[in-house]
């Protein structure tokens, strides 16, 4: 990566600024089956799925954000490259004529509905209050995203931001949905996807007014997000000036209105067999033996409990860990940390449970991770643990970054996901 240039020469945006622009999007009269040619977001898919996904079109986006290189061409972000230009070249993708803000609603089989503004966010480092992440991120994944978005100078797919809105952008959303739809397609999982625009200059000035004194959470996309911003500043280093890399694709979505669902990440140590797992638990928690066949009945006392509260589990033997001792919570927890940080129960499971009670090294190939219960049980196996966790409140993910700190790894699960392929990006016009 190039070396960051003067801070001054890098532009900063005046707030919270979601521009429109015109998407490069599947033509239906090229592509009329769209559900077979979205895909999830590059980081939740496996080899198996996307080996799945590239057999179910030969135009599904995950040959675009999971390239493969090949004989005649090894380099894989070459290879998308030279697929999203023949995509073009033959109308596959097809760019809209006018620039827009574009809603995209979900609606999940629950019938919970998500909706929100696709555009392209102004980039800002953390420092300067606007978009705020949650999360670390590391390297490797970020030098990846890196060389994909540098060869093909388009934005594949979104990252996900959530604020608590309220105002005319939330109801400019309302109202375009209440229209005439772009896109209205079922992927195999039961999820409706429908897209419109907004193009009205007297709509997107209201829109454009009422987002810029907010503030934004990331909710899923910080390894994205950390692209943009090298991107941008290779670009600022490079001479290039101002441009569309000074804004990325995002998803926007107002949590007063219609959020995501958000989920626990569930913890699973599966060399603590259970039964010892609660034994060392009961030196800070009170420890309750539940009904050996009752995971779903463990989950609802959980849901039901105040405070940080867990339930460690195999499948046969169950305890609900509730009624923390606060003399020890306030020995284990950092006393330079927030309240709000350290009010997470993600936070009391890692410093209290796993490092202090069961005295274990807090990493991935000791403590693992499950998004839902089965699967957690099944990877801890009879011998082992599954640590069941609440979900954390979205108010409380952005109280942590609003004190500028980061949450431990996979604290959260938002759902649903934006599908990669409803919009990109390109950067030629921003």
């Amino acid at each position: 990566m190039s070396s960051a240039p003067p801070a001054s020469a890098v532009p900063v945006p005046p707030g919270l600024v979601l521009a429109p622009f015109r998407a490069l999007r599947y033509d239906p009269g090229v592509v009329p089956d769209l559900a077979a040619v979205l895909s999830p977001p590059y980081d939740v898919i496996d080899d198996a799925q996307r080996a799945a996904l590239a057999a179910s079109s030969e135009h599904n986006a995950v040959r675009l954000i999971l390239p493969v290189g090949t004989d005649e061409q090894p380099d894989r972000y070459a290879t998308a490259t030279a697929l999203l230009a023949e995509w073009q070249a033959t109308g596959v993708l097809r760019r809209d004529e006018v620039p827009a803000l574009y809603v995209y609603e979900e609606t999940e089989p629950g019938g919970h509905v998500q909706r929100g503004l696709l555009g392209g966010v102004g980039l800002a480092e953390a420092e300067a209050g606007i978009v705020l992440p949650h999360e670390n991120t590391m390297a490797g994944p970020v030098a990846d995203r890196l060389a994909l978005l540098t060869a093909t100078a388009t934005d594949l797919e979104p990252i996900f931001l959530v604020y608590d809105g309220g105002g005319a952008a939330s109801t400019a959303v309302e109202q375009a949905a209440a229209g005439d739809a772009l896109v209205d397609v079922t992927t195999a999982d039961g999820v409706r996807h429908r897209l419109f625009r907004i193009t009205d200059p007297d709509t997107l000035a209201d829109v454009a007014a009422d987002l810029l004194p907010r503030t934004a959470t990331i909710a899923d996309g910080h390894h994205r997000y950390a692209t943009y911003l090298q991107h941008q500043r290779d670009q600022h280093a490079a001479g290039r000036g101002d441009g569309p890399w000074d804004r990325g694709l995002a998803l926007l979505v107002d949590v007063s209105r219609s959020g995501p669902a958000v989920h626990p990440i569930h913890r699973v140590i599966a060399s603590l067999p259970v039964d010892r797992a609660a034994e060392l638990a009961g030196a800070a928690f009170r420890v309750t033996r539940l009904r050996d066949d009752a995971a779903d009945a463990a989950l609802e006392r959980l849901a039901g409990t105040h405070g940080p509260a867990f339930v460690l589990t195999n499948g046969a033997a169950s305890y609900l860990l509730d009624s923390p001792d606060e003399r020890v919570l306030t020995e284990v927890l950092p006393a330079d940390r927030s309240a709000a940080f350290r009010s997470l129960d993600v936070t009391v499971a890692h410093l209290l449970l796993v490092d202090r009670l069961w005295g274990l090294r807090d990493h991935e190939d000791v403590v693992g991770f499950e998004h839902d219960v089965p699967a957690a049980i099944a990877a801890a196996g009879a011998g082992g643990t599954a640590l069941l966790l609440k979900p954390t409140p979205v108010e409380d993910v952005a109280a942590v970054a609003r004190a500028g700190e980061r949450m431990p790894r996979k604290s959260t699960l938002f759902t649903p996901k934006p599908r990669s392929g409803m919009v990109l990006r390109p950067h030629d016009d921003g």
